[in-house]
């Protein structure tokens, strides 16, 4: 297996990804060093990806990806097999990850399957089906009293102990280049052609940042002929990013939408600069068109997802009656009848409104 070095994404250092390192020491983020394509553990795959595509019911310009058919209910699967896969080939002996929920299900999962120990850290608020997931497969569940990121420092400390492997789905890129397919599957299930604009909620951004990594990718080899503008999706009461797109001051309120209420992403400049180089945007949604959407989707469209997942379809659905930054370029795409919306996590992993 040929493994690609690690790059800081500050200062150009390389790492060999036999280091263990995830953050380099003048503090910068990691990125894989040139092209490449994950590599799976055969032995290690449940069959994730391959997600089918539908036609909206209610949304004459949407196409649904089902991403919660993964085999743990999320797109998170398809990085965390990866990771898995790198771990097992390095016999790493213990995994720490941090999450809001289906990360920590994911790694949960893979790194069973791989074998190893794996410790997941998630807010002492995560919803009691996500936990029942995380402890079926075996894994230390560690609750973390506080916020999201009070989480993620716990992890980090843990991550810095000699031999522990960090399947960070935030700071691990090979993370992200295992999320990427997502992006491929829809040029291929779209006739090899990818659609004008792909709507994706955020939070630290690894579904974002692996569509642009393939979009990018099939737009440099001549496959595409141009990048889908990238549509940000953030809940109204945690978005940090949409404030910095749109220049505003912000301010943290809680929100249902637990998958994305990260407060300060790590990337949020590469994030960012991905929405603009692709001619997309950032909007917020509130609480209550969220829990809409989610209603409206189980019985309007017969899917049950999480509330996380029903963001960026709270955002179409309402978008005609939005005004402000960004809605006129969210309006003018969808009427182009070529969009296409993740459903990231099934209603299994969060309870009834």
């Amino acid at each position: 297996m040929t493994l690609p070095p690690l790059v800081c994404r500050s200062c150009g250092r390389e790492f060999d990804v036999s280091e263990l390192v995830w953050r380099c020491g003048c503090g910068g983020l990691l990125d894989v060093g040139g092209p490449w394509q994950p590599m799976v553990d055969e032995s290690l795959t449940l069959g994730e990806g391959g997600t089918p595509m539908a036609r909206s019911r209610t949304l004459a310009a949407a196409l649904f990806k089902l991403e919660f058919f993964s085999p743990t209910l999320s797109f998170k699967d398809r990085g965390a097999v990866v990771l898995a896969s790198l771990a097992a080939h390095l016999r790493v002996g213990r995994a720490v990850v941090d999450s809001s929920g289906n990360a920590g299900t994911a790694a949960a999962a893979y790194f069973a399957r791989a074998g190893i120990a794996c410790q997941v850290l998630v807010p002492a608020s995560t919803s009691p089906e996500k936990l029942a997931q995380i402890r079926a497969h075996g894994a230390e569940l560690t609750l973390v009293p506080g916020s999201r990121a009070d989480t993620a420092a716990a992890a980090a400390e843990i991550a810095d102990q000699p031999g522990v492997f960090y399947a960070s789905h935030v700071y691990h890129p090979y993370f992200m280049h295992g999320v990427k397919t997502y992006g491929y599957e829809i040029w291929r299930q779209s006739g090899k052609r990818l659609p004008s604009a792909v709507l994706v909620p955020v939070g630290n951004g690894t579904l974002l940042l692996g569509c642009y990594l393939a979009f990018s990718e099939l737009v440099a080899a001549g496959l595409a002929e141009r990048m889908p503008a990238l549509l940000a999706v953030q809940a109204a009461g945690c978005a940090p990013l949409a404030s910095a797109w749109q220049g505003e001051h912000y301010r943290y309120a809680p929100t249902v939408a637990e998958g994305i209420a990260i407060a300060a992403p790590p990337r949020a400049e590469q994030i960012l600069a991905a929405v603009r180089a692709s001619g997309g945007t950032i909007v917020t949604v509130d609480d209550d068109a969220v829990v809409a959407g989610r209603h409206t989707l189980a019985q309007g469209e017969g899917l049950f997802v999480e509330p996380t997942a029903a963001v960026c379809y709270a955002a179409a659905a309402g978008a005609a009656n939005r005004t402000g930054p960004g809605w006129q370029l969210v309006n003018d795409l969808l009427a182009d009848g070529d969009v296409v919306i993740p459903l990231c996590g099934a209603g299994l992993k969060h309870p009834s409104d």
